[in-house]
């Protein structure tokens, strides 16, 4: 199945994940679902066509930080909610003045911890789902998904890698197969590809340290061995993706039909 984002001024990697099939025959109902990336200085046109989808509710996974940096674009009638995820593997990094700086800070310690970028993107994304305060908000991110009744949306800073694992976790939950929740995540490369490259290339010559260089090559990245790897934790640990959001997340089997009679058709 194609991924194809929805063309948003200023938004390169916001999409519906309606549309995607799911076991049984059916698919997730279109217009209900969005996952994007930050909401920051949205033009009119924009902001328009979302009132226009009928979005109800924005859900903000950022740091307090990040949304400081980039705050988001008020969207008048739209609700808003703030559920911040673990983003990184470095401890601390969510009470620093910069995250770029603490990474720079810190990215001599990643490196003789997790050996390779690879290693730590996986184990960020690891975090994000063993961290008690991480299943906290996500519990709460599911209750408003089963309280929905019209279009809501999820984001990060880039949509790739909070907004992807919790992509995850609900397309799992539906019935999404594995191999299609893993080209849901890696369609965010193609999305950003021509973004990424303008990045890499300032980032190539700056004068920063190589160690750095690497991790931040793998923060624009969105391989799939991220995601999957993410979901092999998920099913060594739990045996699948919907295991663990009943153990972890105390979702209840009532739930989960409740929000497979609301989302599939």
């Amino acid at each position: 199945m194609k991924i194809e984002r929805l063309l948003l001024k200023k938004l390169d990697n916001t999409r519906d994940i309606g549309g995607l099939p799911v076991e049984g025959g059916k698919k997730i109902k279109r217009g209900m679902l969005l996952r994007s990336g930050r909401l920051y200085k949205l033009p009119a046109a924009t902001v328009n066509q979302l009132k226009n989808m009928g979005l109800d509710v924005v859900i903000d996974m950022r740091t307090d930080i990040e949304r400081k940096e980039y705050p988001s674009t008020i969207i008048e009638g739209v609700r808003y909610l703030h559920l911040p995820l673990m983003c990184t593997a470095t401890t601390g990094i969510t009470h620093q003045k910069s995250m770029a700086s603490t990474m720079l800070k810190e990215s001599k310690r990643i490196k003789s911890e997790f050996g390779n970028a690879d290693n730590y993107m996986v184990s960020m994304y690891s975090i994000i789902l063993t961290d008690g305060e991480a299943q906290k908000n996500l519990r709460t991110f599911f209750d408003f998904v089963l309280k929905n009744e019209r279009c809501m949306l999820w984001h990060c800073n880039a949509g790739k890698d909070r907004t992807g694992v919790v992509a995850m976790l609900l397309e799992g939950l539906l019935g999404v197969d594995e191999q299609l929740i893993i080209e849901d995540y890696v369609a965010t490369k193609k999305f950003q590809h021509s973004k990424r490259i303008w990045q890499r290339t300032v980032l190539a010559i700056s004068p920063i340290p190589h160690r750095f260089k690497q991790i931040l090559f793998a923060l624009m990245d969105a391989k799939p061995q991220y995601i999957k790897g993410a979901i092999d934790m998920i099913k060594k640990k739990y045996g699948s993706i919907t295991e663990y959001c009943k153990q972890a997340l105390n979702i209840t089997d009532e739930e989960i039909k409740i929000l497979k009679d609301k989302y599939l058709e």
